[in-house]
């Protein structure tokens, strides 16, 4: 039988109860035993106590003990006149102490014939009675651990009553050896019926309590096989809920993560196609003459053929950031002193479309830990797209600010925008506000995506605003050297 876990748990219960409640009713019987012997010695001293005024009154009529020494049957009849137990349980009559001419022998025929009348308190093997000068008068001489008791007559010790204590009551009383019995019957009974009660509990509450294990390991099993969609039910409100909601997570992740894989792989697959079928068409018709093999022919293969190149570059360096893959060269580089060639080179370019480049540069130092090169690739995308994507006559504004600990660089431009519920978009992969239209200008849809996360592999974040210039206002914000964030 495989131990799983609720059964592990049900007989771990199982055994804590079983040792509690043993340890338990062994403790309760050892206690049980021992204070009953020893409510049985305190009551019996009680009754040496009566046996020592009962002894002391009959010294008074008979001036000695001869009628008691040595005279088992005496003893007996000293005995049952004293116990009002038995009498009461019994049934017997009370009767007054015999006088000095009565004999304990002329017993009434009820006392004669009653069984049972012998030693009715069971002390008399433990018993010894001495007179004054230490003979023994009845019983054994030496009793070891005794219950000592005095017969005093005018002020003077004539006797001496000696009782050995019980140390158990197996053998030498019958009624507390069954009284004794019973209870401990009876706690082994009670602690049998809490053991079975236990037992049933600790496996409901094991299957109670693993009944969400269960479920998340369905759910595991579903999502191991490919089925991103299965979702844990939340059964309760205690850690195992905690983990049914991070196993949801986790499972919607990876769902996103798949769907996210699946649009990649068809968004791709359709960006190769467009220059493949391009490539494909032109040396089909240069095969078949329709168009001769010259200088622009040969030009509309080669600009295919670097627009597929880039896309591919692109993906490599986006599958680069994913993996954490791409290499980078740490170092202090200065952002204004970076941005300023570059946006020289850039104003020329801007001027060709038609485009007036403003540039406003911090005139502190804006030191950051960074890679120079990557930063230049990133800086290169946010400005080419702003070139392509800008209407003619537009503006391209750019400026470097600080703030805190934190160099801000914004790149904004004029018409035509982007609306507001895709700007969150235009990062993801392969995405076009306008595909036909990006495509027109050369743009693969990655460009962002890897500005991202180039951004973030630099500590800083990238995001995209409605600018008031009319069109998009990228801010670039990184964390300078040194400063305290």
């Amino acid at each position: 039988m495989r131990l799983t876990i609720a059964r592990k748990i049900a007989l771990a219960v199982i055994a804590i109860v079983i040792l509690c409640v043993g340890t338990m009713a062994w403790v309760a019987s050892i206690n049980l035993q021992r204070g009953f012997v020893a409510y049985l010695n305190q009551v019996q001293a009680k009754d040496i106590e009566q046996m020592s005024s009962l002894l002391a009154r009959r010294y008074r009529d008979e001036g000695n003990f001869d009628w008691l020494r040595h005279r088992p049957r005496a003893i007996t009849e000293l005995l049952a006149q004293m116990t009002p137990q038995l009498q009461a349980e019994g049934g017997l009559p009370a009767r007054r102490l015999p006088t000095a001419p009565e004999r304990f022998d002329e017993r009434p025929r009820d006392m004669r014939e009653r069984p049972g009348m012998r030693d009715p308190m069971g002390i008399a093997p433990r018993l010894s009675i001495f007179d004054a000068d230490g003979e023994p008068l009845f019983g054994p001489r030496e009793v070891p651990r005794t219950i000592e008791r005095a017969v005093v007559v005018d002020g003077r010790t004539v006797a001496t009553i000696r009782l050995r204590p019980l140390v158990r009551t197996a053998g030498e009383d019958a009624t507390a050896s069954l009284f004794l019995r019973e209870q401990v019957r009876d706690i082994v009974l009670v602690a049998c019926i809490l053991v079975l009660v236990s037992v049933l509990l600790a496996f409901w509450l094991a299957r109670h309590l693993l009944r969400p294990v269960a479920a998340l390991r369905e759910v595991t099993a579903r999502l191991a096989q490919g089925q991103f969609e299965a979702r844990a039910p939340l059964l309760s409100r205690d850690e195992l809920a905690e983990l049914a909601l991070h196993v949801n997570a986790m499972a919607q992740a990876l769902e996103s993560s798949e769907r996210d894989r699946r649009k990649l792989l068809a968004d791709v697959a359709h960006e190769l196609r467009t220059p493949l079928t391009v490539i494909r068409g032109e040396i089909e018709a240069l095969i078949d003459g329709i168009r001769t093999a010259d200088t622009s022919a040969l030009a509309s293969l080669h600009a295919e053929v670097l627009r597929l190149n880039k896309l591919v570059d692109d993906l490599h360096q986006l599958t680069l950031a994913d993996a954490g893959g791409l290499q980078f060269e740490w170092q202090r580089v200065d952002l204004g002193a970076l941005l300023a060639p570059l946006l020289a080179r850039y104003r020329e370019r801007a001027a060709g479309a038609g485009l007036a480049l403003d540039v406003a540069l911090a005139p502190r130092s804006m030191p950051v830990r960074a890679d120079a090169h990557r930063l230049t690739q990133l800086f290169v995308n946010l400005l080419e797209n702003s070139v392509r994507y800008t209407d003619s006559g537009g503006r391209i504004a750019v400026s470097l600010s600080g703030e805190g600990a934190w160099a801000s660089v914004v790149v904004e431009d004029s018409a035509p925008g982007v609306p507001v519920e895709a700007l969150e978009a235009i990062f993801e992969r392969l995405y076009r506000v306008d595909a036909a239209r990006s495509r027109a200008r050369g743009g693969s849809g990655l460009g962002l995506s890897i500005c991202k996360a180039m951004a973030s592999a630099h500590g800083g974040t990238l995001a995209a605003y409605p600018s008031q210039l009319g069109g998009v206002r990228m801010e670039l914000r990184l964390p300078l050297e040194g400063g305290k964030q």
